[in-house]
C-alpha cells in the first residue's frame, strides 16, 4: 500500500524554523514527484514546493523565495520541508503528496502554528 505520513509540525514563534518530514512507504519516493501543500483555515489547499525524480526543486507561485526548501533522504525514503523565518500567515496544515505515475497519494497533514 502506497502511503505518505507527515510529521514535525507544532508551534513556533515568528522568525523561527521548522522541518517537516514526509515518510513514504510502498513506493520509492526518489523516483516520483513529491510535493508539499498547505491549507490555511478557510482557504483552498495550495502547493508550496516540490521535488521531482531528477532532484529538481519546484517552487510554486507565492513561494519562490528561499524560506521554503525541500530535500530528500533516499536511504530512509523520506522527504523534508525546511521552513525558515516563519510568519503568522504561514499557520496552516501542511500536507505531503506523491504523484506516482498519475496516482495521487496524500498524507493526513501536520499542523504548523506560528504565533508569539
Amino acid at each position: 500500500q502506497m502511503q505518505v505520513v507527515e510529521s514535525g509540525g507544532g508551534w513556533v514563534q515568528p522568525g523561527g524554523s521548522l522541518r517537516l518530514s514526509c515518510a513514504a512507504s510502498g513506493f520509492i519516493a526518489s523516483d516520483n514527484l513529491i510535493q508539499w501543500f498547505r491549507q490555511v483555515t478557510g482557504k483552498e489547499r495550495e502547493p508550496v514546493v516540490g521535488i521531482d525524480s531528477m532532484n529538481s526543486m519546484l517552487h510554486y507561485k507565492g513561494f519562490t523565495g528561499s524560506r521554503f526548501t525541500v530535500s530528500r533522504d533516499k536511504a530512509n525514503n523520506t522527504v523534508f520541508l525546511q521552513m525558515n523565518n516563519l510568519r503568522p500567515e504561514d499557520t496552516a496544515v501542511y500536507y505531503c503528496s506523491a504523484n506516482i505515475r498519475g496516482i495521487r497519494v496524500w498524507g493526513k497533514g501536520t499542523l504548523v502554528t506560528v504565533s508569539s
